[in-house]
């Protein structure tokens, strides 16, 4: 088992999360794992982007070479496509719909869109919909997650398990809202 992650968007949108459920949920079933993040501009709404590769045996490196994501889960449409160098030709996106409008040239979403389906494997969800319809605005991210789930190839109980000892801290009412969410992304594609 292989799987290289790219998990990308905007400071605050929770990619750094996302990740961390992820590993904690490879983890446990016995997979290496390696990681590398691009956090620095994070605070000022600037991109944020981590290579996240997991296998069942050892990994040399934790960087992504161009064509060999299997899995791109952005936060963000056009971050989505700044990555798409990176993704295999097999390979999955799955995407919010909703722009993050930080830059003045930001491109029409029209363009966005029809450019990213004009891909083979492609999943856009308005996470950010569902998460307030649902009362977990604030877990939109692991609506996204719930969503890629099967590209990632990580048992749906055990990537649940692992959101429910990341959220444990901050207690039983995040954990389930976060639970609510990632079920949400399940079975949003269906």
């Amino acid at each position: 088992m292989k799987t290289d992650i790219i998990l990308c968007g905007v400071g605050g949108q929770g990619i750094l999360t996302i990740a961390t459920i992820i590993g904690e949920a490879a983890m446990h079933e016995n997979l290496y794992i390696k990681q590398a993040e691009v956090h620095g501009m994070s605070q000022r709404g600037g991109d944020v982007q981590s290579n996240l590769r997991l296998s069942s045996e050892p990994i040399s490196s934790d960087l992504i070479a161009e064509g060999c994501a299997d899995v791109i889960i952005s936060m963000e449409p056009m971050e989505a496509l700044r990555y798409l160098p990176y993704l295999s030709k097999t390979g999955w996106i799955i995407t919010a719909t909703k722009p993050f409008v930080n830059i003045p040239n930001y491109p029409d979403m029209d363009v966005v869109k029809r450019d990213l389906k004009k891909l083979d494997r492609v999943i856009m969800l308005d996470i950010d919909q569902l998460a307030k319809d649902n009362g977990i605005a604030r877990s939109a991210n692991v609506i996204l997650l719930g969503a890629a789930q099967e590209a990632l190839d990580i048992d749906y109980g055990k990537l649940a398990e692992a959101t429910r000892r990341v959220f444990a801290r901050k207690g039983d009412a995040v954990v389930e809202a976060n639970l609510k969410a990632l079920e949400i992304g399940k079975k949003a594609l269906r």
